[in-house]
């Protein structure tokens, strides 16, 4: 039981952060004098928290509510927007800060560059927004939070969280994680055992085309391709999308992980996260 057809209805969540993000298809990725040219391009509101949850939405075929925090700016009001378009219920804490933006690269082998511009902006348990809808959750994933919002995000029935959401905050809240899910190729996401107090249920890092390893579980696969490789950005937050989705319909860790790396996979063959 591995597809998203097979779902049962499920109230899903998640709480994180938005960039709206520039995606160019380039030439040549910026090397010291040279001249690059865009090939295509494309302007999405991304980032962790809107791509997991589109993509929660995309597999229920459902609404899908998304807590986060927007600049008050054109940028901010035009995030909303589309993620609404985009199959989301969208919470927004407003604040008197720009809005992160970004722009994502990635030449024709499929490498790519990000840089982001601006602070993360980061929702917070005193922001004014609905979060006894929380406690209703089958499924929460978090991507960004302060430590008072995690506590209170473990009254969903399935919790999950990413290492971006920082180590100091996962620490201060001391909540019992049923995943915690990042990448096993970027450092900064890799949370070595006995760090966090409990210890999360289940630990995913995930390896791109190489698969990933789970405690427990072991290694997994990848799933195939559905297509030719575009792009990897949005994989791992689609792959993450999937995981919890499982897990929020009480399936085995391994069934979910199998809808994460076809949810991982399919983003893979698109160009931005969305198609």
């Amino acid at each position: 039981m591995s597809s998203g057809s097979a779902l049962p209805p499920l109230r899903l969540a998640v709480v994180g952060h938005v960039e709206w993000v520039e995606f160019l298809a380039v030439d040549q990725l910026p090397r010291p004098g040279a001249i690059g040219h865009a090939l295509r391009s494309l302007q999405e509101p991304a980032g962790g928290g809107a791509v997991v949850a589109v993509q929660m939405a995309r597999l229920q075929q459902q609404p899908v509510q998304f807590f986060t925090v927007l600049g008050r700016d054109s940028v901010g009001e035009a995030c909303v927007k589309r993620l609404e378009d985009l199959g989301l219920e969208v919470h927004v804490a407003w604040r008197e800060a720009p809005t992160r933006r970004g722009v994502s690269m990635v030449d024709g082998d499929g490498d790519r560059a990000i840089t982001v511009i601006g602070e993360r902006l980061t929702p917070s348990l005193d922001d004014d927004l609905p979060w006894e809808a929380l406690g209703q959750c089958d499924g929460l994933f978090v991507t960004a939070a302060d430590a008072p919002l995690l506590k209170a995000c473990r009254s969903a029935a399935v919790l999950a969280a990413t290492p971006r959401v920082r180590l100091t905050v996962l620490q201060q809240a001391g909540v019992s994680l049923d995943a915690l899910i990042g990448s096993g190729l970027d450092p900064g996401e890799r949370v070595e055992s006995g760090l966090l107090n409990p210890a999360p249920h289940t630990v995913i890092r995930t390896e791109g085309a190489a698969g990933g390893f789970s405690l427990p579980g072991g290694r997994y696969d990848p799933s195939p391709l559905p297509g030719p490789l575009v792009e990897s950005y949005g994989c791992g937050d689609s792959f993450a999308a999937g995981v919890v989705t499982g897990l929020a319909a009480r399936w085995p860790l391994p069934e979910a992980i199998a809808l994460g790396a076809q949810c991982g996979a399919a983003c893979a063959t698109r160009f931005g996260p969305y198609g």
